[in-house]
């Protein structure tokens, strides 16, 4: 028999493009939220990052919900096609992606081109030729998402026997919309929109000079303090601080490690060290945390105005050398607390441990 042919049926790919913008753009912001999140140390922002796809997620499958509740009620129904085209991809499995192009001539509507990709044993490549009749079985209200019937009843097969096809007019429909360019370019340009947004958001946060310290519940700053003799930058967490000073400075200088120890303790009402290391132009304090008990101590209570003679003190063993560089370190391991000055020399390295109030306990001599 022969089937004419009329104008194929149309698809609306307003809404694909549109949910496929839409999915992009919720990824952009999901993926960019947690990176900002993370960055600011903003717990909202990453909680926000993560539940965001699932509410989409959850959005999407409700709206759906009819759709497929009307495709479920509705059998699929089978019509004649023709093989227009036929072009097997490679592939290692016995199952060959195969794209076809077929004519599709239903029974009570126009017949329609559609191109669809469907997957076919390496032994039966030999029945699909172009111009071959065959079943396809397809959704009334899709009629691009078309599959072909591998093993048709016997009275289709009749039918497939005794047909005679005119080819219908292009262009084809396509049943897979995600391998359109539109589609994956307006994806795309959701994700790169969605990531924009939040860091345009947040870009005060993240690029803004001295932006923790404009946050009065941000948990770093950022200081630095000039003067006419003296230039530091100070940096201050929840958990630690540091003091860095300028060329030509020196932690050792009258009053030098006093401002520096107040600048990291200024607001504390009983700041609490576990570690207190001092080097030529660095001080650095590491605070015990809120709640936990560990060895601790004030790092105010220390004599700094001994920690001069004590580095001279170490400088001075026999066989190290010339001084090269030092470290004193304050902590309460062993449950006193204790001061600990190493010198490092050109020949070798010393130390020596002081109590409390600066008093020297115990010398070591120099070692390779």
């Amino acid at each position: 028999m022969t089937i004419t042919t009329a104008a194929p049926p149309r698809r609306n790919a307003a809404v694909a493009l549109a949910r496929g913008f839409l999915t992009g753009g919720v990824i952009g912001v999901s993926l960019a939220a947690f990176v900002v999140g993370i960055v600011v140390e903003r717990a909202p922002l990453i909680i926000t990052s993560l539940g965001l796809p699932a509410v989409y997620g959850l959005l999407l499958l409700l709206a759906g919900a009819p759709r497929r509740a009307r495709e479920g009620a509705v059998a699929p129904r089978t019509a004649l096609a023709m093989i227009e085209s036929v072009h097997a991809n490679e592939s290692k499995d016995t199952d060959i992606p195969v794209r076809f192009d077929l004519t599709v001539a239903p029974d009570d509507a126009p017949a329609y081109r559609v191109e669809f990709t469907q997957g076919i044993h390496v032994a039966d490549l030999p029945d699909y030729q172009p111009g071959g009749i065959l079943a396809v079985r397809y959704p009334p209200d899709q009629p691009w998402h078309v599959r072909i019937v591998k093993r048709p009843t016997p009275l289709w097969e009749d039918r497939i026997a005794g047909a005679r096809l005119d080819s219908a007019p292009g262009p084809a429909l396509a049943s897979d919309l995600a391998d359109s360019c539109a589609a994956g370019f307006l994806g795309l340009l959701g994700l790169l929109l969605g990531a924009a947004v939040i860091v345009l958001l947040f870009r005060a946060d993240l690029f803004g000079p001295d932006a923790a310290t404009q946050q009065p519940s941000a948990t770093s700053t950022t200081s630095t303090t000039s003067t006419t003799s003296t230039t530091s930058t100070t940096i201050l967490t929840s958990m630690s601080g540091t003091v860095t000073l300028g060329q030509g400075q020196s932690m050792l200088d009258q009053g030098e490690l006093t401002r520096a120890v107040d600048s990291l303790t200024a607001g504390k009402d009983k700041p609490e060290a576990i570690t207190l290391v001092v080097q030529n132009q660095l001080l650095s304090v590491v605070f015990s945390p809120t709640g936990i008990q560990t060895a601790q101590f004030d790092p105010r209570s220390l004599p700094y105005n001994r920690f001069p003679a004590l580095v001279m003190q170490a400088e001075s063993t026999h066989g190290i050398g010339t001084p090269q560089a030092w470290q004193i370190t304050a902590e309460r391991v062993t449950g006193s607390l204790t001061i600990t000055v190493t010198v490092t020399g050109s020949e070798g390295t010393a130390s020596l441990v002081a109590d409390g109030q600066g008093n020297v306990l115990r010398r070591t001599g120099p070692s390779s």
